[in-house]
C-alpha cells in the first residue's frame, strides 16, 4: 500500500469535524438538542434552528434519545424554515436505530384530510395543490441533511420548495395526510413551475408509513434521486393516494424502492424523461401510471396489482390544478422494458386521485386508463374538486372519435402477434409479426411464463431488433438457448417503436 492510499484510507476514518479540518473547512459547531420542550429555550430544537438560521453554514444540529421512549418533540407552532448548509442528525439512530420524532399533532389534526387546506378555496387533502402546514421546511436554500428523524402528523412532513442539493436519509415519515410525507416542488407560490430551483435532492433509505401521498416531485422538480425507500400504508389511511406523484417533474431517478397498498405506486402526470427502475410494486391499483414523454420503466418487479403499468392519454393540464376542456399537447411516448409482471389483474378497487377502477381494465400493460382530468375516471378526484364530467376530457378509445378527444398514449402502438413457439431441448424459437411505422426499427422483447394459465411476463428472455418494411410490417424469427431448469409454458412479447413507445403485451403463444 503506498503512502497516498494510506492517507486517503485514514482520512475516511476521521470524524466529520476532523475530515472538514483536513479538507481546509472550518469544523461546524454542534448545537445539541437537550430538551424536548418547544418553548424556544436553549437546548430545544426551535432554539437550535433559529440559532443556525442566524449564521447558516457554521453549525450542526444534533438530537439525542432523551429519557425513556417515546422520544418525541411535540411542536406547538410551526418551526421557521431551515437555512442551509446544515446537518440535523439524530446521533442515537447510528447507535441503536432509535428515531427522535418531530410531531405536529400539537397544533394540527392531520388524520382528518379536511384539516389540510389546498391553495384553492374549498379544496383539501392530498392531490390538490398545497404546501400548507408543513413540518420541516427547506425553501430557497441548499445543502440541508436530515437523518434519523421520525417526522409525523403534519399536512406535509418535509417541504422542499425551490431548494436543491439536500439529503434526506434513514428517516421515518409517518401519518402526514394532507399533502405528502415529502414534497419536492418548484412551486412559485402561484402554482407555476420554476426550473432549476429544485434539483439534485436525494431521498434515500427512508421508510414511509400511512401518508396521503408518500412523496411528490412537482412543478419543475428535476434531476432528483429517490432510491431505496420503503413505502407502505394500511386501511387506517383515509387517502391512500400515491407512493410518488410526479406532476411536471422531469429527469428524476426512482430506483430500488418498494411500493405497496396505494392507489398508484408511481404516478407521472405530464412529466418527461424520468427513469423508474429496479423497484418492486405490489397490491396497488396501478403500479406505474404514466403520461408524458421519454419516461423509462425498466427492470421493475410488479406482482399482485390490478394493473402493472397504466398508460394514460395526455391532454393539456388545466390552470391552477383545475380540470377543464383542454387541447391535446401531442404524443405520449414512454418505454416499458424488461419488467417482470406476474399475477396482476387483481380486483383492487382503490382509486384516490389515481389507480384504475374502470371495469374491464386490468392486467399487465393497459392503455387508455383515465386520469383525473378525464370524464371516465372512476374514483376520488380530491377534496372539494368538481366532478362535473361535462367539463372534463374525453378519450377517443373509450368515448368514440369526436372533436378534441385524446388518442391513446404511446402512439397506440399495438402488440406483436406471435405464431409458432417451439422448444427442442434447450433451444427456443418464436415466430411472429409486428406492424407499425414504416421504414423504422422496432425492438421486440420476449417473455416466458411457467404456467399455461399465465399471460404476463414472469421471465424476461431477451429481445430482437426488427426493421419494418415500406408497408409498416415485418416478420421475425427469434431463437434463444435456455437453461435446462427454465419452464416455458408460453411466450408473450412487446413492441417498442423508434420513438421508444411500447405496446401492451401480446396474447400468449403456447410452447410446443
Amino acid at each position: 500500500m503506498n503512502k497516498i492510499t494510506l492517507v486517503i484510507l485514514l482520512s475516511c476514518l476521521l470524524p466529520p469535524a476532523l475530515q472538514a479540518a483536513e479538507n481546509g473547512e472550518q469544523p461546524r459547531q454542534v448545537l445539541p438538542v437537550t430538551s424536548y420542550a418547544d418553548d424556544g429555550s436553549q437546548g430545544t430544537l426551535r432554539w437550535a434552528v433559529e440559532k443556525n438560521n442566524q449564521q447558516a453554514g457554521h453549525y450542526r444540529i444534533e438530537l439525542h434519545a432523551i429519557g425513556k421512549k417515546p422520544f418525541v418533540i411535540k411542536l406547538t407552532q410551526p418551526l421557521p424554515p431551515i437555512r442551509g448548509p446544515v446537518e440535523i442528525i439524530n446521533t442515537d439512530w447510528h447507535k441503536d436505530n432509535n428515531y427522535v420524532a418531530i410531531d405536529g399533532s400539537g397544533y394540527i389534526t392531520p388524520v382528518d384530510p379536511q384539516a389540510c387546506p389546498g391553495a384553492v378555496a374549498g379544496q383539501y387533502g392530498a392531490n390538490v395543490r398545497t404546501t400548507s402546514l408543513p413540518g420541516l421546511v427547506l425553501r430557497d436554500t441548499d445543502h440541508v441533511t436530515l437523518q434519523g428523524l421520525e417526522i409525523k402528523n403534519f399536512c406535509v412532513g418535509v417541504l422542499i420548495n425551490r431548494a436543491s442539493d439536500n439529503v434526506l436519509e434513514d428517516n421515518r415519515i409517518v401519518g402526514n395526510h394532507g399533502g405528502a410525507g415529502i414534497m419536492l416542488t418548484g412551486d412559485d407560490g402561484k402554482g407555476n413551475s420554476t426550473t432549476t430551483t429544485t434539483q439534485r435532492n436525494k431521498i434515500i433509505r427512508n421508510t414511509f408509513i400511512n401518508n396521503g401521498d408518500a412523496m411528490e416531485a412537482t412543478r419543475g422538480a428535476s434531476f432528483n434521486l429517490i432510491a431505496d425507500n420503503f413505502i407502505t400504508t394500511d386501511k387506517s389511511n383515509k387517502e391512500p393516494s400515491q407512493g410518488i406523484e410526479l406532476l411536471w417533474g422531469n429527469d428524476n431517478e426512482i430506483i430500488r424502492n418498494h411500493f405497496e397498498n396505494y392507489s398508484d405506486g408511481v404516478q407521472l402526470n405530464w412529466g418527461n424523461r424520468n427513469y423508474i427502475a429496479a423497484n418492486t410494486f405490489s397490491n396497488l391499483s396501478s403500479g406505474v401510471t404514466i403520461s408524458g414523454s421519454g419516461n423509462i420503466v425498466d427492470g421493475n418487479t410488479m406482482i399482485g396489482n390490478r394493473v402493472a403499468v397504466s398508460v394514460r392519454p395526455q391532454g393539456e393540464p388545466g390552470k391552477n390544478g383545475s380540470f377543464g376542456i383542454n387541447r391535446i399537447t401531442g404524443p405520449s411516448n414512454n418505454r416499458i422494458t424488461e419488467n417482470i409482471m406476474i399475477d396482476n389483474g387483481k380486483d383492487i378497487q382503490r382509486c384516490f386521485a389515481g389507480g384504475d377502477c374502470l371495469p374491464n381494465q386490468a392486467g399487465a400493460i393497459v392503455f387508455n386508463v383515465p386520469g383525473l382530468e378525464h370524464a371516465d375516471f372512476i374514483g376520488n378526484r380530491g377534496g372539494g374538486i368538481s366532478n362535473d364530467t361535462s367539463k372534463l376530457e374525453k378519450i377517443c378509445a373509450i368515448d368514440g372519435q369526436s372533436a378534441g378527444c385524446e388518442p391513446a398514449g404511446n402512439e397506440g402502438q399495438t402488440a406483436p402477434t406471435l405464431g409458432k413457439v417451439s422448444r427442442h431441448n434447450d433451444q427456443l424459437s418464436v415466430d411472429g409479426q409486428v406492424s407499425g411505422v414504416a421504414n423504422t426499427l422496432y425492438r421486440i422483447e420476449f417473455f416466458s411464463n411457467s404456467r399455461a394459465d399465465e399471460n404476463e411476463a414472469e421471465h424476461f428472455l431477451g429481445y430482437q431488433m426488427v426493421p419494418l418494411n415500406a408497408s409498416g410490417k415485418a416478420s421475425f424469427h427469434y431463437q434463444q438457448t435456455l437453461s435446462a431448469d427454465l419452464k416455458v409454458a408460453n411466450v408473450t412479447a412487446t413492441a417498442t417503436n423508434s420513438d421508444w413507445a411500447t405496446s401492451p403485451l401480446s396474447l400468449p403463444a403456447a410452447t410446443h
